[in-house]
């Protein structure tokens, strides 16, 4: 595997955090011009997020999952009335398509002191950015990877129009319950693709990783969906 692209860049004490500071502080500022004075923007549930990202307990990580309507979701939709978005440590980190963020030194540098992972699309789950995900979220970080895509994009965020932000549930995984059930539905199968670890931390063969990313993967998919016609109606009652 290769190195981490600019990872010196990403680190907390890069020239003092100033870099970052000013970045995260900049986009929010944007962020908050796009969904608050060039929008309208609504949010429901959002004292949940605001509380996970302020107050969860040290150490523990938080995950995100959001629907995609806009190449600037990231960061738009964290504008809302109360978010720290300009607060530099409790920002997320963002998995980013490293094709179109990444080209170059300039914008390689930019994307990483705003606490973007550079990320291959199509590239699996076992890569060496991914790795670096993984250690952020051991280090209690709030991670968000590419996110979901229903419908249309557009290129750029619209204006004049009403930003209807819906905040879910958490979900909390008890993963020794999951790994159990992995290894045993994964019992009788002994098929290998050769694109898996042979065996990972805890005893999980190929077999046993397919049924615990499958597993976790449908239900954050389930609830995903589950959400959207939730704010299909939660649209038209505020109409």
């Amino acid at each position: 595997m290769g190195g981490r692209t600019m990872e010196w860049a990403a680190r907390a004490n890069h020239l003092g955090g100033i870099p970052r500071k000013v970045v995260i502080t900049a986009i929010g500022t944007f962020a908050k011009a796009v969904a608050n004075l060039l929008n309208t923007t609504t949010v429901h549930n959002g004292d949940v997020l605001i509380r996970l990202v302020r107050s969860r307990p040290a150490g523990v990580p938080l995950l995100t999952v959001s629907n995609h309507m806009s190449t600037l979701d990231d960061p738009v939709m964290w504008a809302f009335k109360g978010f720290p978005i300009c607060d530099a440590k409790l920002a997320r980190w963002v998995l980013a398509a490293e094709d179109i963020c990444f080209k170059n030194t300039v914008l390689s540098y930019f994307f990483r002191i705003g606490k973007c992972i550079p990320i291959t699309r199509g590239g699996g789950i076992y890569q060496e950015h991914m790795n670096e995900a993984l250690d952020r979220l051991t280090e209690g970080a709030w991670v968000m990877p590419e996110n979901y895509a229903f419908g249309r994009r557009p290129p750029v965020p619209l204006w004049n129009q009403e930003i209807k932000i819906v905040v879910g549930e958490p979900m909390e995984f008890n993963l020794p319950e999951l790994r159990e059930m992995a290894l045993s539905q994964s019992r009788d199968s002994s098929s290998s693709s050769g694109q898996w670890p042979r065996n990972i931390l805890g005893g999980l063969n190929e077999a046993a990783q397919k049924c615990l990313y499958m597993t976790i993967s449908d239900q954050i998919r389930t609830t995903l969906e589950n959400l959207r016609n939730f704010s299909k109606s939660y649209a038209k009652a505020e109409q």
